[in-house]
């Protein structure tokens, strides 16, 4: 009795825990016996029981294979190109749906694109847009105030996607960072100021994501 209480000790390091031992032990016989002809993917195979076998094992998967294999995959990226950048000296490329600072854009003859339609004050979900028109003489409408509180924005682009002339757009800058609050309340010569540096780019996004819209 005692030798069958080792073996199953043994057993029970080298091969199984005694968790699923326990486990085996109540089922009934015929679940064991299907059960021993599964096949386990990614798991290490068990012993033979022999105390030469349980060392074999021992050594390859925790001393030497694993450490040698790790080494050979540190060495092999060492030669390799980096997968990384110096940032900020080096910049990856940015979607054209990249969602950044917003911009004001104008038209090449330099009006305005905005019809203060108040679209995008009115999809916000954060409401951090305020507009404020009046009316030209020739019965169209400009406005006279476009604020943006970027501490509020989201960056959903519901605005873009409901401005019907795609005069407020997201462009491609995400460095402004500031030290004041103050300082991220955008007003509307900010962002035609924005449009302005930008229009180049900003228009060829737009174009590639024409079809998509």
């Amino acid at each position: 009795m005692a030798m069958k209480s080792v073996a199953v000790l043994t057993k029970g390091m080298f091969g199984r825990t005694p968790a699923q031992l326990a486990v085996s032990s109540s089922l009934p016989s015929n679940t064991i016996q299907k059960r021993s002809n599964y096949k386990y993917v990614g798991m290490p195979d068990e012993t033979d029981g022999t105390v030469a076998g349980d060392l074999n094992y021992g050594l390859h998967t925790v001393f030497f294979t694993e450490l040698f294999r790790g080494f050979g995959v540190m060495l092999g990226h060492v030669f390799m190109e980096p997968a990384t950048i110096n940032y900020p000296f080096e910049k990856g490329p940015l979607s054209s749906r990249f969602r950044g600072e917003h911009a004001l854009r104008r038209y090449p003859s330099g009006e305005e694109r905005c019809i203060a339609c108040k679209l995008c004050e009115a999809i916000c979900p954060a409401q951090a847009i305020t507009i404020e028109a009046e009316t030209r003489p020739d019965g169209s409408r400009r406005t006279t105030r476009y604020d943006i509180d970027m501490t509020k924005c989201i960056y959903c682009g519901l605005c873009q996607e409901a401005c019907p002339v795609d005069a407020i757009v997201e462009g491609p800058n995400f460095e402004y960072s500031t030290e004041t609050h103050e300082e991220l309340l955008y007003n509307k010569e900010k962002l035609l100021l924005n449009g302005d540096r930008w229009e180049p780019e900003l228009a060829s996004n737009l174009q590639a994501e024409y079809l998509y819209r």
